[in-house]
């Protein structure tokens, strides 16, 4: 059923791959000449979104499918049948047991999802390319997804192995799974590296005025959010930002009531209407005059600070949490051993 449904894809891919190719080489390819990049780009990333969103919720779910049905049930169901009584007493060990379940169902999660990976790396890299957002999609593509299938698929025989119940083990291998991957992914991938710091100057042109509410006790108690200075994303392409803040050269933040101090005429500009609403339209050219002149007094004392990963790290993420999640399906692969051999009678 795997191979079919891989085989389903891969047609799929390969009909509609070429098309985008041939797109982003008429379309995104020569903006530069026409001098309307954003416009082409916007429009092609457009392209085939549906498709592409399935595909990528696919290589994302695919590990924690292989993990819960492939995993789980392969030691637990024979446990809980009592059917490994019969393969013990045919002169095979437990460790060649276990050691040919492993080796031939964790190749077969490792062959599938690595060529799933690698159909929608091919597939999606004109998307990919034009959108110089590499970090976003990064569980989605190349090497990632294998070490988390072979990661899931050992998780739910070690698992299966202590419990010996094959629905609690799904069940809890489904749990972990998902607990795994959210922390590696807002925890341990930030922490990975270092990131890079880049200041700039504050910026009249891509600063502008937004709001903020100091706390959630602020919002709860009916506070209205105060206005603050806020800069636009920085264009470093391909790059993973990690924040865009204003600091002074202490490293303390713009507060709001720094804002209102330095800038008491911006201070309505963020506010409500005294009909309770807010006003909507264009902003009268006094008030852009206003915010331009409170961002150069402003930016007397304080900088823009950027906190990014440089898109040339992309490949050492990678291989990065590729070793770690392959470490851990090591350990648990020993520990799945080490319970069929000491702790089964």
């Amino acid at each position: 059923m795997a191979g079919a449904a891989l085989a389903i894809v891969a047609v799929a891919l390969a009909f509609t791959g070429p098309h985008l190719v041939h797109l982003y080489d008429t379309t995104v390819a020569p903006c530069a000449t026409n001098g309307d990049c954003p416009t082409a780009t916007a429009a092609f990333l457009r392209t085939d979104r549906t498709l592409r969103t399935w595909l990528g919720i696919l290589v994302l779910v695919l590990p924690g499918i292989i993990g819960v049905f492939w995993g789980a049930p392969l030691v637990a169901r024979e446990l809980e049948d009592g059917t490994y009584r019969l393969a013990w007493t045919q002169s095979v060990t437990r460790t060649r047991w276990l050691a040919v379940k492993l080796g031939v169902v964790g190749a077969a999660s490792v062959a599938v999802t690595g060529l799933l990976s690698l159909a929608v790396t091919w597939w999606a890299s004109p998307l990919d390319h034009a959108a110089a957002n590499r970090f976003g999609t990064f569980g989605q593509r190349d090497l990632v997804p294998l070490a988390y299938a072979l990661f899931a698929f050992m998780l739910g025989v070690t698992i299966g192995a202590l419990l010996r119940r094959t629905l609690p083990a799904m069940a809890i291998t489904l749990v972990a799974f998902v607990a795994v991957r959210l922390f590696a992914t807002s925890w341990l991938r930030p922490r990975l590296l270092a990131p890079t710091q880049l200041t700039h100057a504050l910026d009249p042109n891509r600063t502008g005025l937004g709001s903020s509410v100091s706390g959630l006790s602020g919002l709860l108690r009916g506070h209205l959010p105060a206005a603050n200075l806020q800069p636009e994303p920085p264009d470093i392409p391909g790059a993973w930002i990690y924040s865009t803040r204003i600091v002074d050269g202490r490293g303390h933040a713009l507060t709001s009531q720094v804002v209102k101090a330095d800038c008491p005429a911006l201070a309505e500009l963020n506010g409500p209407h005294p009909s309770g609403s807010r006003v909507a339209g264009p902003v009268p050219e006094e008030a852009r005059q206003g915010l331009a002149n409170c961002v150069t007094k402003v930016g007397a004392t304080y900088h823009e600070l950027v906190t990014y990963q440089p898109a040339s790290r992309y490949w050492t993420f990678q291989w990065y949490e590729t070793a770690i999640f392959l470490a851990a399906a090591l350990i648990l692969a020993g520990a799945g051993l080490w319970v069929v051999r000491r702790r089964l009678p």
